[in-house]
């Protein structure tokens, strides 16, 4: 059974942060409400904060309103970004090593825009998104989540400096190659920036995003 007045209390609080209300931080804050009930997480921001970890899976304002709710943070390495253009996310109990995949169902607009025809397709979603089911919003299963202990939150697990360009690299993201040590961008020749003097064309081609 959700529990409206708490939705409304967490939905101010995301729209607070990412400061502005939106349709993303109505879908944000209920599929995370939903990911910690399924994971049995019950206190996010106390006592349970270091047994969760969530993988999210868009870059957009739905990861603001996952983050306010969870408590997980990219910088305390409890939030993963996986941006796969997706409005889903899984959700790791670490304790219990139960994890929960959530997606948003492809066919909610439509069921938002059935339930209030005669609003605009916004404002329709605005309303609907805040009564509809769980099960008509979002389509969730159980997944098994191998998390590395590199990927894990705490100290770095490693350590060590790029033969080519001199900068250290952490927790296992350097490459190996005839006995050296690269980072990802000097092993591969992909990365997001290069030289100030670097064409746009160059650029383009070169960045990995």
């Amino acid at each position: 059974m959700r529990d409206i007045d708490e939705f409304e209390r967490q939905l101010h609080a995301a729209a607070a942060f990412h400061g502005h209300l939106c349709l993303g931080q109505m879908i944000g804050v209920r599929l995370a409400m939903l990911g910690l009930r399924l994971v049995n997480i019950t206190a996010p921001l106390g006592e349970d904060r270091k047994k969760l970890i969530v993988f999210v899976e868009i870059d957009r304002c739905a990861a603001d309103a996952i983050m306010t709710v969870t408590g997980s943070r990219v910088g305390r390495r409890s939030l993963k970004i996986v941006d796969n253009g997706k409005m889903a996310a899984t959700f790791v109990n670490l304790e219990t090593g139960a994890a929960v995949r959530i997606f948003s169902r492809a066919d909610a607009q439509d069921q938002a825009l059935a339930l209030y025809p005669d609003l605009g397709e916004k404002a329709a979603q605005m309303r609907a998104y805040r009564e509809m089911d769980d099960d008509d919003l979002f389509q969730a299963g159980p997944v098994r989540v191998v998390i590395k202990c590199e990927d894990m939150p705490g100290r770095p697990t490693r350590k060590v400096r790029c033969t080519a360009c001199g900068e250290m690299v952490l927790d296992n993201r350097d490459v190996e190659h005839d006995g050296q040590v690269y980072c990802r961008p000097c092993a591969t020749g992909k990365t997001y920036y290069l030289p100030e003097t670097a064409s746009e064309d160059d650029a383009i081609k070169a960045s990995i995003l």
